[in-house]
Parts: C-alpha cells; sequence; structure tokens
C-alpha cells in the first residue's frame, strides 16, 4: 500500500470571525466579469486595519522586509490607510493589470479625493460604469436632451436632483454644483447632449460629496 500525504491550512478569517470567501457575501471573484477591477481595488482598499495587517502577509509577494517597513510606518497613522492602499496596488495589478490599477485609483480620486473633470473624462466605460452603482440615479429621454433643457427644469423637474427650481438657482448661484466635475454657475444654462459621457451618462454634484447619476435612454 502506497503513502498518501495531504497539505492543510487554517481558513482566513476577517476580524468579525466570518471566513474570507466568496460564499460570505461581499468579497470579490478573480474572473473582472464577475468583479471589476475597480470594485476590486476597492475591495481591498476598504478592508478593515486590523484585516488589512493579516492579509499583506498571506497574499502580498512583496518580502518581509518591505511588509514589516509598511506596517511600521502605518502605526500611527491608520487614517492614511498606507497598508490597504499597498495590498489594494499589488493586489489589482496582480490579478488584473497595471493600467486597470491606474483607472481604479483614478476613479477613486473623482468621487473622493481630488479627480478632475479631465480624469472623469479619461475613465474607460467599464470602470465608471462600476464607480456609478450605487449613485441615485435619474433616466431622460435622448430626445429631451437633443432639444436641450433649462438647467432648472432639468434638476428640479426632468430629475429630483433639487426639491425646487429656487434651491437650485440658489446652489448654482454659489458655486455648489457641477456637470461631470465642472463647475457650473449658469442659471439659464441649457443642458444637452454635449454633457454626456460615453454618449449616455451625466454626472451631477451638488456640494462636495453628493452625487446623481442620469442615464439618457
Amino acid at each position: 500500500n502506497g503513502e498518501a500525504y495531504a497539505l492543510t491550512a487554517p481558513l482566513v478569517t476577517k476580524s468579525d470571525g466570518t471566513k474570507f470567501g466568496k460564499s460570505e457575501g461581499g468579497n470579490v471573484w478573480l474572473d473582472p466579469k464577475k468583479t471589476s477591477p475597480y470594485k476590486f481595488y476597492q475591495f481591498w482598499l476598504n478592508v478593515a486595519d486590523e484585516d488589512a495587517l493579516k492579509f499583506i502577509k498571506i497574499y502580498s509577494l512583496k518580502s518581509r522586509e518591505e511588509i514589516e517597513g509598511i506596517i511600521a510606518e502605518s502605526i500611527g497613522n491608520e487614517h492614511l490607510r498606507l497598508v490597504q492602499k499597498a495590498l489594494a496596488e499589488e493586489m489589482t495589478i496582480r490579478v488584473h493589470s497595471q493600467e486597470d490599477y491606474e483607472m481604479a485609483v483614478k476613479a477613486t480620486q473623482i468621487f473622493f479625493g481630488n479627480g478632475t473633470a479631465d480624469d472623469l473624462k479619461s475613465l474607460d466605460e467599464s470602470t465608471l460604469q462600476a464607480s456609478l452603482e450605487g449613485l441615485e440615479s435619474f433616466e431622460i429621454a435622448k430626445t429631451d436632451l437633443e432639444t436641450g433643457i433649462p438647467i432648472l427644469d432639468f434638476l428640479a423637474v426632468n430629475t429630483a436632483i433639487f426639491p425646487s427650481k429656487g434651491e437650485a438657482r440658489k446652489t448654482i448661484q454659489s458655486n455648489g454644483f457641477a456637470f461631470n466635475k465642472t463647475k457650473e454657475t449658469d442659471v439659464n444654462a441649457i443642458v444637452n447632449t454635449s454633457l454626456l459621457l460615453h454618449g449616455k451618462y451625466i454626472i451631477a454634484q451638488k456640494g462636495k460629496k453628493q452625487y446623481y447619476l442620469i442615464t439618457i435612454a
């Protein structure tokens, strides 16, 4: 009779005690059709501090010295998420590509940092679609947009971005509104197809953090 050998390893678990795996929900696939590079990057970027310290030791191919250096630098600077960023960068490049990683970072900066209108326009459609998931959204017929819609109607009648034209006017005049990361200060502007991203999207921004997606059907 021959001898058989087996190699086992403990389950990788998260700080809440649940296992790290797709069956638990909220985790990631290696297939970009099931988890986009943007979502993949965001997953690693948003893991808890305790999990990041564990995962970088398990999944990173960096040397022990490099990992220990990243961890040491992060102590006292947890708000900078240095471990998460290092892990997100390495894993996204390894599983997807350098280009996918750069797109994911750019999208993250657009919605959570200081990304510019040019950054937004440069996103490929798949990254843009992934980053828009979860935004409050409205749909407008393309024929209406081709005719042109006065901005106050667009914001308070065709959509419900503002509860009234008066509030929309006030926010625009106070420099608190943007289309596609570009400030809009003209209360008499006409919204038309020139604003479309990839021929079908407009992103409205009210204040610093409130984003809305308008899809053209």
